[in-house]
């Protein structure tokens, strides 16, 4: 068995006794990063939005459709560009809370930024504007 300390890298280990020796961040401890960190964008274009898939998502809908997230995650955040050139009427699902003014802006045509949080049971999202 081994108790303790290191495990060379021709063996498969770091060479470190430790994560942090190793330079590989703890998932349990906080972390500043020195390189660029970012979320891929997912282009969904039915209004249906998996939290599994990423934290940012891009929607061209091509008919009406009902803003739904999936695998609802506590404390993800993020957005959505939706592009809805043909002014496709938006709803919502009961788990995507949104305010009826922001429906009603967001079915008119135009590009639009919708941010979101979650807390694990339903996703929280306001919306800017149309964009130019």
């Amino acid at each position: 068995s081994i108790s303790s300390g290191t495990l060379a890298v021709a063996r498969g280990g770091t060479g470190a006794a430790t994560l942090a020796a190793a330079g590989i961040p703890e998932l349990s401890a906080d972390q500043t990063f020195s390189g660029a960190n970012r979320g891929t964008v997912t282009t969904d274009n039915d209004g249906s939005f998996d939290m599994n898939a990423t934290n940012n998502f891009k929607c061209t809908p091509t008919g009406t459709f009902t803003l739904t997230f999936t695998n609802i995650t506590s404390g993800q955040s993020g957005f959505v560009l939706l592009v809805n050139s043909g002014g496709y009427s938006v709803s919502a699902a009961a788990t995507t809370k949104v305010s009826t003014t922001a429906l009603a802006t967001i079915s008119a045509a135009g590009t639009y930024l919708l941010s979101y949080f979650s807390d694990g049971t339903n996703v929280y999202v306001v919306n800017s504007g149309a964009l130019a």
